[in-house]
């Protein structure tokens, strides 16, 4: 019986080479995601009551570049191979060879507005509700980014939404990655959008951050259900990924920061 798949785009995931120098579409991601992330940011600090100046804006997209890189580098070091480069320390700077990791971007990032926020006398929660709007951005573009790469595909399926991925053998998978940047980017994007756009969600500190975290840490476990785990951890306890693991935390937060939220009104 034939299976019915879809093609996998290839697309060669360095977009211009000029010699030693090459642009690849993952670092574009990064890019385009972080001066989208300060364009809407600049949006949206008119709408909330922080006071947070143009100026500053443009300071912060400095720091929270810093906390995703460094954060997300240590995240994937700590939570998805730690063994490997206690064995090889220094391999731990290299970047350059890939392996970031999205739950220690987070904490990069709450840790750069945390610090951002102290130094400039802002409610570090608010400036956060601001911040998690624009989150999504880089999401999206960071799981296409992913697809591109021909990395981190999903499950094999006999799903007629199956690719065969390079690298990914020569079963259809689950194009894993882009159920990733519709769930954890264009639909929390617009689930974000919508309640920053109502009266008073800006005033509520800690409510757009909760709705965040609780957004994501359903997306992403969702999502893990066809995504294939890495071959170096597999499946943990119950059949669970590393990635739902470390999503739970992030659901719980975020509840707790909606209710405490109704508290937490600033004037």
């Amino acid at each position: 019986m034939t299976i019915l798949t879809l093609t996998y785009p290839t697309i060669d995931p360095v977009l211009i080479e000029i010699g030693p120098f090459a642009i690849r579409w993952y670092a574009l991601s990064y890019i385009a995601g972080i001066l989208l992330a300060w364009r809407y940011m600049l949006v949206l600090a008119r709408r909330s009551p922080v006071g947070i100046t143009k100026a500053h804006t443009d300071d912060f997209i400095v720091w929270a570049t810093l906390g995703v890189v460094l954060g997300g580098r240590f995240g994937y070091v700590v939570f998805y191979k730690a063994d490997y480069f206690l064995a090889h320390p220094l391999e731990a700077f290299a970047v350059w060879q890939g392996g970031m990791s999205f739950h220690g971007g987070l904490l990069g990032v709450i840790f750069s507005i945390w610090l951002f926020s102290r130094l400039r006398n802002y409610s570090w929660i608010a400036i956060g509700d601001i911040v998690a709007c624009t989150a999504p951005i880089g999401l999206c573009l960071g799981r296409i980014a992913n697809f591109i790469n021909g990395e981190l595909y999903g499950r094999v399926t006999d799903s007629p939404l199956g690719m065969v991925f390079p690298g990914g053998g020569p079963l259809p998978r689950h194009p894993s990655q882009l159920y990733q940047a519709a769930l954890e980017g264009l639909i929390l994007f617009l689930i974000l959008a919508w309640f920053a756009s109502r009266p008073g969600a800006f005033e509520r500190r800690g409510f757009l951050s909760g709705v965040f975290l609780v957004g994501y840490g359903v997306a992403r476990p969702i999502a893990e259900f066809f995504r294939e785990p890495d071959a170096h951890i597999g499946f943990l306890a119950m059949g669970t990924t590393m990635g739902q693991v470390l999503s739970l935390p992030l659901f719980a937060l975020g509840i707790w920061l909606i209710v405490t939220s109704r508290k937490n009104v600033s004037p």
